[in-house]
């Protein structure tokens, strides 16, 4: 019986690569059958500015697994984008992008490389959650939950043991956001010792990003937040030989989508000149999720034979290396022609079909003790000098909540600031009890009314919270 799947054919060179792909699977004798679904571009110039309508989401939710060519998100007018809404409605929370160099006939500095990343896909700042607050700041909150991390940091640790992978690296900035990307690497320590077989590091993003730039050889799996991991996928990516080579999985509890790393490139289309490898990645790792895994070998070896036969896309097409140039449908053509073979330099590939997940559903913790010890009060304020504000603001506290600190872009400026640190017209006013005893909300409303009475433009609130006796805030920078 055909698994039926959802397909999306997207916008720019979407169409095109898409057929190419779905051309290959059928002549590998893949047991699908296709419902195709319009989302993108078209639908948002429609005036749905969420690029997809209620029958799309009921056939990709009914067939749970969804092969999409890259989609254009058009720019301004509140757009969002639909690759974040897919696989945030979707729960797709694991984003798998192996990286690997096909060398010597895909030119890269890097031959041994053959790395997977693993990104968190749901939370971080790809939350979206963005305000304008004063004329001269904006803010993005970057979401970070204990459940997100523990099925990430889990499903790369899994990920590893299935595929036979020794080491899982995590990369984070704990240095500087300890309350998020602490709790990321919190977590990961937590879950690395349940799997003692498998080596674990960690790296700060920014040098964790410079060493695989350098030596990606000496990476194996590497999970690490939503945004870094967008960026570090693309880099890795590309220093293996070319973005246009790469696929990527979203996998959820329920349903998963399947698609090539790059954009829709509208430049290129119409021309039969893109190079469909991403996507035909992307069909493979469908495959073997769907338990179609002799055919995803078959097109792999196919793939990576016509790779070594050097028929190439422009993209990738190099004088003296290549032996061929050829458009997207001849390429297609070629892997198809080369279906049943096997690579005599590049290594086949062998898909075991009993890898075995566990990924048990979050279990909620006991809730920690948690006592309201402050509020920061985020201040609309034209002024300069921080004593001046902090003298407006003393007459505003009580005995109970007292203003302790001020910070103007996370640097402390009062008290004791400097005259030399520049300063926005949004400012962060520190209330706590002075002898650090739990407030209640009343007295955080007290200072508000207050602040109101006196003019104060007051823009936002966030609580400070201990849990187990522990401070679950920031300092400020100098604090």
């Amino acid at each position: 019986m055909k698994k039926k799947i959802t397909v999306a054919k997207g916008d720019g060179i979407g169409p095109e690569i898409m057929d190419a792909t779905l051309k290959i699977l059928m002549a590998a004798g893949a047991e699908i059958e296709v419902d195709e679904i319009e989302i993108g571009e078209k639908v948002y110039l429609t005036g749905n500015t969420s690029g997809i309508d209620k029958s799309a989401w009921e056939s990709i939710t009914k067939n749970k697994v969804f092969l999409k060519a890259p989609i254009t998100t058009p720019q301004g007018g509140g757009y969002k984008s639909l690759n974040v809404t897919t696989r945030k409605f979707l729960g797709l929370y694991a984003n798998v992008r192996p990286c690997k160099s096909y060398a010597p006939f895909i030119q890269t500095k890097h031959p041994e490389m053959d790395l997977v990343i693993i990104r968190e896909n749901e939370e971080d700042l790809y939350a979206g959650i963005e305000h304008q607050q004063t004329n001269e700041v904006v803010q993005c909150l970057k979401l970070i939950s204990r459940p997100g991390c523990e099925k990430i940091v889990r499903y790369a640790f899994e990920y590893a043991k299935n595929y036979g992978r020794k080491k899982v690296t995590c990369l984070s900035k704990d240095n500087i956001m300890k309350q998020t990307d602490g709790l990321f690497h919190d977590v990961f320590n937590e879950i690395a010792k349940e799997y003692p077989e498998i080596k674990n590091e960690h790296w700060i993003i920014d040098i964790g990003t410079a060493k695989m730039a350098d030596t990606p050889q000496d990476f194996d799996v590497v999970v690490t937040l939503n945004l870094y991991g967008d960026i570090i996928s693309d880099v890795a990516a590309q220093i293996a030989g070319s973005v246009g080579l790469a696929g990527s999985a979203n996998i959820g509890e329920e349903c998963a989508m399947f698609e090539a790393i790059h954009g829709s490139a509208p430049t290129i289309a119409g021309q039969n000149i893109a190079n469909p490898s991403g996507l035909i990645q992307g069909a493979i790792m469908m495959l073997t999720h769907i338990g179609e895994t002799s055919v995803a070998e078959k097109i792999q070896n196919a793939w990576l034979k016509t790779l070594e036969d050097g028929i190439h896309t422009f993209d990738i097409f190099k004088e003296g290396s290549s032996k061929k140039r050829v458009g997207t449908s001849e390429f297609a053509d070629a892997v198809i022609a080369n279906l049943n073979k096997k690579p005599d330099q590049l290594e086949p590939v062998q898909y075991s079909p009993n890898a075995k997940f566990y990924l048990p559903k979050y279990q909620r913790k006991e809730p920690r003790d948690k006592k309201l010890v402050g509020v920061d009060v985020f201040i609309d304020w034209n002024g300069t000098n921080p004593d001046d504000l902090a003298q407006q603001l003393e007459v505003i506290g009580n005995e109970d909540i007292a203003l302790s600190m001020i910070t103007n872009r996370g640097i402390k400026v009062w008290p004791e600031g400097f005259k030399e640190t520049f300063c926005t017209d949004h400012w962060r006013c520190r209330f706590k009890s002075p002898k650090g005893y739990k407030i209640g909300k009343k007295q955080i409303i007290d200072v508000l009314s207050k602040a109101l009475t006196h003019n104060l433009d007051t823009i936002k609130t966030e609580n400070l919270y201990e849990f187990d006796g522990k401070p679950a805030f920031s300092l400020g920078q100098g604090q």
